[in-house]
């Protein structure tokens, strides 16, 4: 858990947080943003957040921010792909009450994440799409290292009309290296 002195808490999510989750994910403001789909249930995210905690998912993270004890945002890293060429890495989704948005809260959860991708996650590679036209968003995800990689054209219906979305990432900026071999003299 991390606390900073505005108010924000940053911490894992868990069961309990479901049904702040479904609000969270069915904000009128936050959903088109998202691959959501609308009327999402608290039963949903009771089952999504258990089946985090299985083994399996062992190395994805998904956590909350919380502004004076009130969910206001999540975010999590998983694994892309379970094939053993592609576990360096990790996708990273994000959402963040409009109440809250200008407030810190996203750059503290980017923050916590590309922390743990980076220093214990042994990730090399997060990646993430974006709406073309999330401008907030994408200059957020810039700030932290991220850059745009590609456009896909019509990816997601979004209000009844297709949108094109971005494909971003972020290479880990210095990868942990071996020192080298031992010095047999040394050892």
């Amino acid at each position: 858990m991390h606390k900073s002195t505005n108010g924000l808490e940053i911490r894992r999510s868990h069961v309990g947080d479901a049904a702040a989750m479904a609000q969270l994910m069915s904000h009128p403001e936050v959903l088109p943003g998202l691959l959501q789909m609308p009327y999402g249930s608290e039963e949903h995210w009771k089952q999504r957040l258990t089946d985090n905690l299985a083994p399996a998912r062992s190395q994805d993270l998904q956590l909350v921010a919380l502004l004076d004890g009130r969910v206001v945002g999540s975010a999590g890293l998983m694994l892309a792909n379970p094939s053993p060429r592609r576990r360096h890495v990790m996708h990273m989704g994000i959402a963040v009450l409009p109440e809250a948005q200008g407030r810190g809260v996203g750059g503290a959860l980017m923050s916590a994440l590309l922390d743990y991708a980076d220093h214990w996650a042994h990730v090399l590679r997060v990646e993430l799409g974006v709406f073309v036209d999330n401008e907030r968003a994408i200059r957020l995800y810039q700030r932290h290292g991220f850059e745009i990689e590609g456009r896909q054209r019509a990816y997601a219906l979004v209000n009844g009309r297709y949108m094109d979305s971005y494909c971003m990432a972020r290479l880990h900026p210095q990868p942990p290296q071996w020192p080298g071999p031992l010095d047999s003299a040394s050892a």
